[in-house]
């Protein structure tokens, strides 16, 4: 029998197909209701199989588990590979100097591995990265209501960092499109090479470590009600999560802009720094680039903002479904190490354009060279932030 919690969470996905027919009228509201719709698919998917960069990071950094960076490798090869078919339609030949609009392709420069190393730090502090605290809220963590607050203020440090670290180092950065110099084959090769490297090192030594497979089972035919007990229970395979991870990824490019989970956030702590004088009215070259940059003046009626009010929707009916959401009163230790984390979190998202979403996995599916920089840092600083805390006997 269903518990009232799964009907809550089927009477709120019932809200969501309205609320989609209520936007599609409005300017633009066909690519708002997509938004509402991709951000809702995705939000399930990271709930239900708890994709998350720095669970991931962790699970292999402390106890060999490859499952989880592997599903990020297949996310990334998925929208690698739906980006390159889609983009390749669009620039059929690509040129050095030519940058198709819209993607994630941010400069690199040192500015841009430090804030990788800050972003990968404050996924240690918070325990979690930015797309991910997004889905832990709607679990009721006690930590994410704070790391997401101190990510509004991280990104209001970025904007007053911005300017000196922009004539110093960000100005004449280059911006590299591998495409632009590979050719779309080329660059996809390459890339697909480097991941499948990648996930031959994560896998290397596992399949031999585990435990011999038993006698083999009888089979049989499961009922629609276990079938249906079967997607709440526990998690969802790795996988999954990887595979479906990378299809939105993909397919969120036809519709809308590349996915980000920073934008909105960013440009509402923008907005108001910059009424109250904490933050220059001129902000040197940001707007002009791609990724997540923060919007001048922008509204809540977004995609970018309904793609997030989609993805707390997706996982707060995931979490309830599942009896997986628990609000837990928040201790003084959840506030610190929430505003902390994610202090480091915001000025590393404001400064490399974006966070995993946005700079790392759109990037690395638009064939841009700031999302491998970015991913190599950040991925170095949980690495090491995850043996200062173990050498300091500290846990999430």
């Amino acid at each position: 029998m269903p518990s009232i919690s799964t009907f809550i969470a089927l009477a709120w996905l019932a809200v969501l197909p309205v609320a989609g027919h209520a936007l599609a009228p409005l300017p633009g509201g066909r690519t708002l209701a997509f938004a509402l719709a991709a951000g809702t698919v995705l939000g399930l998917l990271l709930q239900r199989t708890r994709f998350c960069f720095y669970c991931h990071a962790r699970d292999w950094f402390e106890g060999g588990n490859p499952r989880g960076l592997l599903a990020v490798v297949l996310a990334l090869a998925v929208g690698l590979v739906g980006h390159t078919v889609i983009v390749g339609s669009w620039v059929a030949v690509p040129q050095p100097g030519q940058l198709p609009p819209d993607l994630h392709i941010g400069p690199v420069s040192w500015v841009l591995v430090l804030a990788g190393l800050a972003f990968g730090a404050g996924m240690v502090v918070s325990g979690s990265c930015i797309s991910a605290h997004w889905y832990r809220l709607a679990e009721g963590s006690p930590a994410s209501p704070f790391a997401l607050a101190g990510v509004a203020g991280g990104f209001v440090l970025g904007f007053i960092s911005w300017n000196p670290l922009y004539s110093l180092a960000v100005a004449d950065a280059p911006v590299v499109w591998l495409p632009a110099h590979l050719g779309h084959g080329g660059a996809l090769a390459l890339q697909l090479g480097v991941l499948a490297a990648i996930a031959a090192w994560l896998w290397r030594g596992f399949a031999s470590e585990s435990s011999p497979a038993g006698p083999a089972k009888p089979r049989h035919v499961p009922s629609l009600a276990q079938v249906w007990r079967g997607l709440w229970q526990g998690r969802w395979p790795c996988w999954v999560g990887g595979l479906g991870v990378g299809l939105v990824v993909a397919l969120a490019i036809v519709r809308m802009r590349p996915l980000g989970v920073t934008t909105t956030l960013g440009s509402a702590a923008r907005a108001g720094a910059q009424s109250q004088g904490w933050v220059p009215e001129r902000l040197n070259g940001l707007d002009g680039f791609a990724g997540c940059a923060t919007l001048p003046g922008s509204h809540w009626l977004t995609p970018h903002a309904l793609l997030l009010a989609g993805i707390v929707s997706g996982a707060f009916i995931g979490a309830l479904a599942s009896r997986q959401w628990r609000w837990v009163r928040p201790t003084v230790r959840d506030a610190a190490r929430g505003l902390g984390g994610g202090l480091l979190l915001g000025w590393g998202a404001m400064t490399g354009l974006g966070c995993t979403v946005g700079t790392l996995l759109s990037g690395i599916s638009a064939g841009a060279l700031s999302g491998w920089v970015f991913a190599a840092a950040m991925f170095l600083a949980v690495w090491a932030g995850l043996r200062i805390k173990r050498s300091l006997h500290l846990t999430d």
